[in-house]
Protein backbone atom coordinates (compact mmCIF):
# COMPACT_ATOMS: atom_id res chain seq x y z
CA UNK A 1 0.00 0.00 0.00
CA UNK A 2 2.97 2.55 0.83
CA UNK A 3 4.41 1.51 -2.45
CA UNK A 4 0.87 2.39 -4.59
CA UNK A 5 0.35 6.55 -5.21
CA UNK A 6 -2.78 8.20 -4.64
CA UNK A 7 -4.42 11.73 -5.46
CA UNK A 8 -6.87 13.47 -3.77
CA UNK A 9 -8.33 16.84 -4.47
CA UNK A 10 -10.72 18.34 -1.82
CA UNK A 11 -12.66 21.11 -3.48
CA UNK A 12 -13.28 24.13 -0.91
CA UNK A 13 -15.54 26.95 -2.63
CA UNK A 14 -16.88 30.20 -1.10
CA UNK A 15 -19.79 32.37 -1.92
CA UNK A 16 -19.88 35.56 -3.10
CA UNK A 17 -21.34 37.29 -0.13
CA UNK A 18 -19.95 36.25 3.13
CA UNK A 19 -22.60 34.64 5.93
CA UNK A 20 -22.02 38.07 8.28
CA UNK A 21 -22.92 40.16 4.86
CA UNK A 22 -26.41 37.98 3.97
CA UNK A 23 -27.22 38.04 7.74
CA UNK A 24 -26.43 41.42 7.72
CA UNK A 25 -29.12 41.87 4.64
CA UNK A 26 -31.47 39.38 4.98
CA UNK A 27 -32.57 40.98 8.68
CA UNK A 28 -32.06 43.81 7.74
CA UNK A 29 -34.71 43.26 4.85
CA UNK A 30 -36.94 41.37 7.81
CA UNK A 31 -37.09 44.71 9.63
CA UNK A 32 -38.09 46.80 7.11
CA UNK A 33 -40.79 44.43 5.98
CA UNK A 34 -41.75 44.39 9.60
CA UNK A 35 -43.09 47.72 9.92
CA UNK A 36 -45.07 47.78 6.44
CA UNK A 37 -48.58 47.90 7.08
CA UNK A 38 -51.33 45.93 5.08
CA UNK A 39 -54.47 45.68 7.12
CA UNK A 40 -56.32 47.05 4.56
CA UNK A 41 -55.86 44.50 1.95
CA UNK A 42 -57.56 41.98 4.77
CA UNK A 43 -59.36 39.04 2.95
CA UNK A 44 -58.59 40.26 -0.56
CA UNK A 45 -57.51 39.16 -3.59
CA UNK A 46 -54.29 40.06 -4.15
CA UNK A 47 -51.27 40.47 -7.17
CA UNK A 48 -47.95 41.42 -5.97
CA UNK A 49 -46.38 43.17 -8.77
CA UNK A 50 -42.78 43.28 -8.47
CA UNK A 51 -42.34 45.31 -12.13
CA UNK A 52 -40.65 48.37 -9.96
CA UNK A 53 -38.35 45.95 -7.40
CA UNK A 54 -36.61 43.99 -10.41
CA UNK A 55 -34.38 45.79 -12.51
CA UNK A 56 -35.30 45.23 -16.44
CA UNK A 57 -33.54 42.40 -18.16
CA UNK A 58 -31.68 41.32 -14.86
CA UNK A 59 -32.31 38.11 -12.58
CA UNK A 60 -33.40 39.14 -8.96
CA UNK A 61 -30.40 39.00 -7.06
CA UNK A 62 -30.84 37.04 -4.01
CA UNK A 63 -31.29 39.94 -1.70
CA UNK A 64 -34.13 40.88 -4.31
CA UNK A 65 -35.93 37.17 -3.68
CA UNK A 66 -35.34 37.42 0.29
CA UNK A 67 -36.98 40.40 0.08
CA UNK A 68 -40.02 39.49 -2.14
CA UNK A 69 -40.70 35.92 0.07
CA UNK A 70 -40.35 38.09 3.48
CA UNK A 71 -43.15 40.63 1.49
CA UNK A 72 -45.37 37.51 0.54
CA UNK A 73 -44.88 36.06 3.96
CA UNK A 74 -46.07 39.56 5.39
CA UNK A 75 -48.84 39.56 3.09
CA UNK A 76 -50.31 36.50 4.06
CA UNK A 77 -49.46 36.70 7.77
CA UNK A 78 -51.99 39.84 7.59
CA UNK A 79 -54.67 37.96 5.97
CA UNK A 80 -54.52 38.60 2.56
CA UNK A 81 -54.93 36.16 -0.12
CA UNK A 82 -52.33 35.89 -3.04
CA UNK A 83 -53.24 35.33 -6.56
CA UNK A 84 -50.72 34.59 -9.12
CA UNK A 85 -52.61 35.89 -11.98
CA UNK A 86 -53.18 39.73 -12.35
CA UNK A 87 -56.85 38.68 -14.11
CA UNK A 88 -58.04 37.30 -10.44
CA UNK A 89 -56.86 39.64 -8.53
CA UNK A 90 -59.33 42.50 -6.52
CA UNK A 91 -56.45 44.39 -5.92
CA UNK A 92 -53.19 45.31 -6.96
CA UNK A 93 -50.01 45.68 -4.84
CA UNK A 94 -46.77 47.13 -6.02
CA UNK A 95 -43.45 46.76 -4.34
CA UNK A 96 -40.24 48.71 -4.28
CA UNK A 97 -36.80 48.78 -2.86
CA UNK A 98 -34.45 51.82 -2.73
CA UNK A 99 -32.11 49.74 -1.68
CA UNK A 100 -30.54 46.81 0.16
CA UNK A 101 -26.62 46.62 0.94
CA UNK A 102 -23.68 46.77 3.60
CA UNK A 103 -21.94 49.20 4.28
CA UNK A 104 -17.97 48.89 5.82
CA UNK A 105 -15.60 50.76 7.60
CA UNK A 106 -11.94 49.63 8.80
CA UNK A 107 -9.83 50.82 11.45
CA UNK A 108 -6.05 49.50 11.96
CA UNK A 109 -3.68 51.52 13.92
CA UNK A 110 -0.75 49.50 13.50
CA UNK A 111 1.19 47.90 10.53
CA UNK A 112 -0.81 46.42 7.61
CA UNK A 113 0.01 43.40 6.11
CA UNK A 114 1.90 44.32 2.97
CA UNK A 115 1.85 42.37 -0.30
CA UNK A 116 5.15 40.90 -1.72
CA UNK A 117 5.13 40.27 -5.78
CA UNK A 118 6.54 36.89 -6.79
CA UNK A 119 9.75 38.44 -8.58
CA UNK A 120 10.49 40.40 -5.43
CA UNK A 121 9.78 36.97 -2.98
CA UNK A 122 11.93 35.04 -4.49
CA UNK A 123 9.52 32.16 -5.51
CA UNK A 124 6.32 31.53 -8.15
CA UNK A 125 4.07 32.21 -5.86
CA UNK A 126 3.58 36.02 -3.98
CA UNK A 127 3.69 36.18 -0.26
CA UNK A 128 2.19 38.55 2.39
CA UNK A 129 3.75 39.79 5.56
CA UNK A 130 1.50 39.59 8.76
CA UNK A 131 -0.48 42.26 9.54
CA UNK A 132 0.92 44.04 13.12
CA UNK A 133 -2.37 45.65 14.72
CA UNK A 134 -2.09 47.21 18.24
CA UNK A 135 -5.66 48.18 17.62
CA UNK A 136 -8.30 46.99 14.44
CA UNK A 137 -12.17 47.36 14.22
CA UNK A 138 -14.34 46.54 11.43
CA UNK A 139 -17.40 47.64 11.40
CA UNK A 140 -19.82 46.53 8.87
CA UNK A 141 -23.85 47.96 8.48
CA UNK A 142 -26.57 46.53 7.23
CA UNK A 143 -29.24 48.21 5.33
CA UNK A 144 -32.68 47.50 3.25
CA UNK A 145 -35.55 49.75 1.93
CA UNK A 146 -38.77 48.75 1.55
CA UNK A 147 -42.53 50.47 0.74
CA UNK A 148 -45.44 49.24 -1.05
CA UNK A 149 -48.73 50.73 -2.55
CA UNK A 150 -51.94 49.23 -3.15
CA UNK A 151 -54.57 50.09 -5.84
CA UNK A 152 -58.11 48.30 -7.25
CA UNK A 153 -56.65 46.07 -10.04
CA UNK A 154 -59.99 47.68 -12.07
CA UNK A 155 -60.11 51.25 -11.46
CA UNK A 156 -56.68 52.04 -10.43
CA UNK A 157 -57.70 53.56 -7.45
CA UNK A 158 -55.37 54.14 -4.24
CA UNK A 159 -55.97 51.79 -1.76
CA UNK A 160 -53.25 52.11 0.92
CA UNK A 161 -49.43 52.87 0.92
CA UNK A 162 -47.00 51.93 3.33
CA UNK A 163 -43.19 52.54 3.73
CA UNK A 164 -40.30 53.33 2.68
CA UNK A 165 -38.96 52.04 5.99
CA UNK A 166 -35.53 51.04 6.49
CA UNK A 167 -34.17 48.27 8.02
CA UNK A 168 -30.74 48.61 9.90
CA UNK A 169 -28.68 45.43 11.05
CA UNK A 170 -24.48 45.66 12.56
CA UNK A 171 -21.73 44.17 13.42
CA UNK A 172 -18.65 45.24 14.90
CA UNK A 173 -15.25 43.01 15.34
CA UNK A 174 -12.63 44.67 17.69
CA UNK A 175 -9.03 43.68 17.86
CA UNK A 176 -6.40 44.89 20.68
CA UNK A 177 -3.19 43.61 20.81
CA UNK A 178 -3.97 40.87 18.60
CA UNK A 179 -6.56 39.35 20.76
CA UNK A 180 -10.08 39.17 19.36
CA UNK A 181 -12.14 39.35 17.29
CA UNK A 182 -15.04 40.77 20.13
CA UNK A 183 -18.00 40.69 18.27
CA UNK A 184 -21.06 43.44 19.05
CA UNK A 185 -24.13 43.25 17.10
CA UNK A 186 -27.66 42.85 16.43
CA UNK A 187 -27.48 39.50 13.58
CA UNK A 188 -27.57 35.76 14.40
CA UNK A 189 -24.04 35.23 14.28
CA UNK A 190 -22.99 37.69 16.87
CA UNK A 191 -25.14 35.57 19.47
CA UNK A 192 -23.11 33.45 21.56
CA UNK A 193 -23.94 29.50 21.43
CA UNK A 194 -25.92 28.33 24.61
Amino acid sequence: MLMSGGCATIRVTDPYRTATEQFLMSEAVARSIDHLNAAALRDRKVYLDTTFLFTTNTQATPEQTFLLGELRAKLLATGVRLVNKREESQIIVEVRSGGVGVDRQEYLLGIPGILIPSGVSGGPVPMATPELAIIKSTKQYGYANVAIVAYWADTGEWIVSSGPYIGRTAREDFWFFGLGPRTNGNIATTEKPR
